[in-house]
């Protein structure tokens, strides 16, 4: 049953809002935001429906957290934006951490969920993820975003993409990236190395689909085989790409979600 008190660590999520038809609510991975990681694809699927995109605390125009993200409290938070922007049903979109999220907000919310996408998630951070974490943590505290972009840059990347661009156009992705980084980080990294939801894939109930990221460093895509082997009838795509699978692999990604999406209804 739903959380009677959607409530959480703020009062408002800043949020885009686009499209019309069913509901589609989308969560972002760490570091990252609706306009980061959603960009290539939020004009198409809002052509077929009503696309709400919440930023965490920290990304795009909503304040940094005073307060550690709680995945519980993040999730409510999501569900109380689309609610109050009129959309009380909808497919969750998530993508890395946002899985997670999504995730988490079926369990909670199961009467609004009709379908969950989940690409490049993980269930819990291995040893890998704790290892990248770390460094990223590090690299937040000392300041270093070219650093850090460069590690993320290394990481998040398919090594096709990556060996196909010039070392020109590689430092300019790296030079953009260090732009980018949200202020939220800090929070965003903290609660990538909190997530744990193995004990919720059980319970959810729901068509899914989950896309693995067959060339990401970050999320494995071991990850997202043992997210689908964990949810009852999950569908599972694998695509060529690195974690940034909306700039790798948009045209894939965008195919497979709209498929799914279709299949709901």
């Amino acid at each position: 049953m739903s959380n009677p008190n959607i409530s959480g660590m703020a009062e408002h999520f800043a949020h885009v809002v686009k499209g019309s038809g069913p509901g589609l609510l989308l969560a972002h991975g760490g570091g990252g935001s609706i306009a980061g990681n959603y960009g290539p694809i939020l004009d198409d699927l809002a052509t077929t429906h009503t696309v709400v995109g919440p930023d965490y605390p920290g990304s795009g125009d909503t304040p940094r957290s005073p307060e550690p993200l709680v995945l519980d409290e993040v999730a409510d938070a999501l569900v109380r934006t689309a609610v109050e922007a009129g959309v009380g049903r909808f497919t969750v979109l998530g993508y890395s951490v946002g899985t997670a999220v999504a995730v988490r907000i079926a369990v909670r919310h199961p009467e609004r969920v009709t379908g969950l996408v989940l690409t490049a998630g993980f269930t819990y951070p291995d040893n890998r993820i704790r290892l990248a974490v770390r460094i990223w943590q590090d690299l937040l505290a000392a300041g270093d975003r070219t650093l850090l972009a460069r590690f993320l840059t290394l990481v998040g990347t398919g090594p096709g993409h990556l060996n196909a661009l010039s070392p020109a156009d590689v430092e300019a992705a790296v030079a953009a990236l260090a732009d980018y980084i949200p202020e939220g980080s800090p929070e965003h990294v903290d609660l990538v190395a909190a997530v744990d939801t193995r004990a919720d894939l059980p319970k959810i109930a729901v068509p899914t689909l989950v896309v693995a990221t067959t060339e990401d460093g970050l999320a494995t895509p071991e990850h997202s085989r043992q997210l689908a082997a964990g949810i009852p009838g999950a569908e599972l795509v694998e695509i060529a790409a690195g974690h940034g699978i909306g700039v790798e692999a948009r045209d894939e990604w965008l195919a497979a979600i709209r498929s799914h999406l279709s299949r709901i209804g």
